[in-house]
């Protein structure tokens, strides 16, 4: 009977302090907002200070943008989509106006976008006529039965869409080119560190709605109409309201390879994973497989992950509690 009476008490002790000190749930942010605009060799040593600046002004200006949107009652689509344009426009990011060149010397964009309200999704790939490939993935996403058109055809849609559509002198930049060219004269002496670049951004809005896209001008010196990761859903984008967004960015093969984006998403459904635990997991499994880049992304209650395995990320987060964070380097 003593035991007994002892093991009662016990038992009514662990009750009262589970009852004093409930699990705590995560707080949940009104608004959140994350970016990236490409990983590989960034080093502060190789980087002026008006370089810097200019790098720095526009995620700024990328980060206050979504953050308008968010801060107004704008969906997470919307955020993510003005978001990436800002990006795209920009000759610092290979992505829309910066894209890289092929080995033919032409530009070859993808993008892809994806509403974790529902899992729809679209994308486009291997455009090169199409100013924001961002807004024609979300064009094949909302008005098309299909999630990813590619080449002329994609071209063909988003000109019916009513989209900017622009002669392919548009995405010339003279750094882009001059590279190609030293690339081509050192071809066997290439690094693959110097491959990485693209755009993405992970939305969380008012309603609980969680958005992810990405966009890129692919892989300097590729050749024979090859895709990477960023246009394929579940390797470079995946958003899902249960779990997260992630946008991702790298050497595209082993993202697609490892399904990295819904590989994240994966073991915080099914092993009840936070963010944190299931980033570092993929990236170990990124590490283990000699795969280069990085990716950014948002649970369901805003928080962000914002990780690579390279020197550096051009990144940022942006939050209903006005917390703004704009980062470079590792």
């Amino acid at each position: 009977m003593k035991n007994l009476n002892l093991l009662l008490s016990a038992l009514l002790s662990i009750f009262i302090i589970s009852c004093n000190n409930p699990t705590k749930e995560p707080t949940q942010l009104e608004y959140a907002l994350c970016i990236h605009g490409g990983a590989g060799t960034i080093l502060k040593k190789n980087m002026s200070a008006e370089r810097e600046k200019e790098y720095f002004n526009k995620l700024d200006e990328a980060l206050s943008i979504g953050d308008s949107v968010l801060k107004n009652g704008g969906s997470a689509l919307d955020a993510v989509e003005l978001t990436i344009h800002v990006l795209e426009n920009s000759p610092l990011f290979n992505a829309g106006k910066g894209s890289v060149f092929t080995h033919s010397g032409k530009n070859e964009l993808d993008a892809s976008i994806m509403w974790g309200k529902d899992l729809n999704a679209g994308a486009v790939a291997g455009v090169g006529n199409i100013k924001n490939p961002i807004s024609a993935a979300r064009k094949v996403m909302e008005n098309s039965e299909h999630v990813m058109l590619s080449g002329k055809g994609a071209s063909i849609f988003a000109e019916q869409e009513g989209l900017t559509i622009v002669d392919s002198s548009y995405f010339f930049t003279e750094s882009r080119w001059n590279y190609l060219q030293q690339i081509l004269n050192k071809e066997r002496e290439m690094k693959k560190t110097d491959r990485h670049g693209t755009v993405g951004c992970v939305a969380l809005d008012k309603e609980g709605n969680l958005a992810a896209g990405t966009s890129t001008g692919g892989m300097t010196n590729k050749r024979f109409g090859r895709i990477g990761d960023s246009p394929i859903i579940g390797a470079g984008t995946y958003a899902n309201n249960k779990t997260c967004a992630v946008s991702c960015t790298g050497h595209g093969e082993y993202f697609i390879r490892l399904g990295i984006a819904r590989d994240i998403a994966s073991l915080m459904e099914y092993q009840n994973l936070s963010l944190d635990d299931a980033t570092n997991i993929v990236l170990d499994k990124l590490n283990q497989i000699n795969g280069l880049g990085g990716f950014v992304a948002l649970d369901k209650y805003g928080n962000p992950a914002m990780k690579m395995n390279t020197s550096g990320m051009y990144r940022g987060y942006v939050n209903s509690k006005g917390v703004k964070e704009k980062y470079m380097y590792k």
